[in-house]
């Protein structure tokens, strides 16, 4: 037996403060930058009051044109796409704004002529000229060049209403699913501590301060950046969501006709489940073992799946799904991770189940997100399916209408399939990081999708968000390397777990893991603030500008 002195209170103090530091100091970036920004934007307000008192080159580029450079493929010169831009609009806008909107009327004179000209070079056998062509959304919907416009003719405040409804159901969710969490780990803890079986629970004991009746403080503080990070996504959101109805109430133009449609209901979600990620891993962390390990990864899904819906709301502010059917398959997802966990260790049927599943949700979402939710699934598909393959496949040899979309949705079957022969052949022990790595795949898959088709439409990424990008992807590939040294394991024996035991690394307090909480934290914080700025660059462009993809 060795007996070893515990670590000094100094010690404990400094971790503390260190941890508080880091996240405490990106609350005073945010801050100056926010200073920052406002300055610009009185300059800029200064300078649209007194256009006289500018140089030619400052006018251009607080004016902007309002247009983007022709698209570098496909889709060419770009004719009317039903677009909500009308006189009436922009007339009566005009006449209530309380600022001088002559920077804006020169724009969009420009955009006026220049849809004049694409429709005046279209003959009249391009284009559908029904009545009801603005109404229906079959016949908008399967047009094969789609724009912001086509996709966001709903009413904006039904549509607002419709993304707030995310953000009060994981609201609910995370009181309903947090108390018994932690009330769990509390009767954990005291087991442990009563009967003193230190086997309970899978600690790395050569790193691991306790702090009174906490056995491994340390892993649980270093869980405070989700909940700080998480609540200032939450302000900074917060004060966007407020300066754009603002932009609304004086009837701002840009902000009523210009740019990628402003729903905020997706990104409170996504900063609260931060912080219940936060929370829920400190609770799991508070006895990590066999049967709590879904505290841990639960909120994890739900992170990934909002930011995919994040990422396809910008283009398709109208046919996102519902709060409630994405939180249902949330809810299935981890329901198989259980059963992954708990039935999946070796067994052959469970995992011919989980593939069949998998490969046939992902062929159910490829054929609605090709055909924009206009596709049925009914008695007659089967015989559909077939009468579209015989038609454009043999008869004709045509080429899929929307290649683009087709080439994304190829891709990301290829992947998922690729995923599921896996799980098939090698049955992953670790069944719960599997089922996040098929997310996380998913995700990087559409992002790199959306990014490369914004730059092929003509669009730029502006600084903040190339820096974002850039300083987040460092950041994951740092996470990540601490993350994978397991440092304990509960799919092994107490025994053995403790094999992998370490020593701390920071501050004689801190082990890998702790690392890895406070790397992910902050990725994740980079994460979110990349998909708030990526499409910035298109703020005074007439959505009738902006393409689908």
């Amino acid at each position: 037996v060795v007996v070893s002195p515990a670590i000094k209170s100094e010690v404990y103090v400094m971790g503390m403060l260190f941890c508080l530091g880091i996240f405490l100091s990106f609350y005073v970036l945010t801050f100056l930058m926010a200073c920052v920004e406002n300055k610009r934007g009185h300059h800029k307000r200064e300078g649209l009051a007194h256009p006289a008192d500018m140089s030619p080159a400052e006018t251009a580029s607080l004016l902007g044109k309002g247009l983007v450079n022709p698209s570098p493929y496909e889709y060419g010169s770009v004719a009317d796409n039903g677009s909500t831009f009308s006189s009436e609009v922009i007339t009566d806008s005009i006449a209530s704004a309380d600022v001088n909107y002559g920077y804006m009327e020169r724009s969009l004179g420009s955009v006026g002529c220049s849809r004049q000209d694409s429709l005046s070079s279209v003959e009249e056998d391009d284009y559908d000229t029904l009545a009801d062509i603005d109404s229906d959304k079959n016949i908008v919907r399967t047009k094969k060049y789609l724009c912001v416009s086509d996709l966001a003719r709903k009413d904006k405040r039904i549509l607002s209403k419709k993304y707030q409804i995310y953000f009060w159901n994981i609201s609910t969710i995370a009181v309903f699913y947090a108390l018994p969490v932690i009330q769990l780990v509390i009767t954990y803890q005291t087991v442990v501590n009563v009967t003193g079986n230190q086997d309970i629970c899978y600690y790395n004991f050569l790193c691991a301060h306790p702090l009174g009746a906490l056995s491994s403080f340390n892993n649980i503080l270093s869980n405070l950046g989700y909940v700080m990070l998480g609540l200032l996504f939450l302000l900074i959101v917060l004060q966007r969501d407020i300066t754009h109805n603002r932009a609304l109430v004086r009837n701002d133009l840009a902000a009523l006709e210009c740019g990628i449609p402003k729903h905020f209901g997706l990104f409170y979600a996504m900063g609260t489940a931060l912080m219940m990620e936060g929370l829920l891993s400190a609770c799991y962390h508070v006895c990590p073992n066999y049967t709590n390990f879904q505290f841990d990864t639960s909120f994890m899904y739900m992170i990934a799946g909002l930011c995919m819906l994040k990422l396809y709301q910008k283009r398709h502010p109208d046919i996102n799904a519902s709060a409630y059917t994405a939180y249902a398959c949330l809810a299935a997802v981890i329901f198989f991770s259980v059963l992954g966990v708990v039935f999946g260790k070796g067994n052959t049927v469970f995992w011919i189940v989980f593939s069949v599943i998998h490969i046939l949700f992902t062929m159910l979402l490829s054929t609605q997100l090709y055909y924009m939710g206009r596709w049925r699934f009914d008695s007659g598909v089967f015989r559909r399916t077939l009468q579209i393959i015989y038609t454009d496949c043999i008869t004709h040899c045509s080429g899929p209408m929307y290649i683009d979309r087709m080439v994304l949705l190829v891709m990301g079957n290829i992947v998922n399939w690729s995923l599921a022969a896996y799980g098939l052949i090698e049955k992953p022990s670790d069944f719960a990081s599997y089922l996040l790595a098929i997310a996380i795949c998913n995700l990087l898959l559409y992002f790199a999708f959306y990014i490369i088709m914004k730059l092929r439409s003509g669009e730029r990424i502006k600084c903040l968000a190339l820096v974002c990008i850039l300083f987040t992807a460092v950041v994951w590939g740092f996470a990540l390397f601490f993350f994978f040294q397991g440092l304990s394991t509960w799919q092994k024996t107490p025994a053995e777990s403790r094999e992998h035991n370490r020593e701390c690394i920071l501050l004689s307090f801190f082990d890998d893991h702790d690392i890895w909480h406070f790397l992910s934290s902050i990725a994740m914080f980079g994460s979110f603030l990349v998909l708030l700025t990526m499409d910035d660059d298109v703020d005074y462009v007439p959505r009738d500008k902006i393409y689908v993809f």
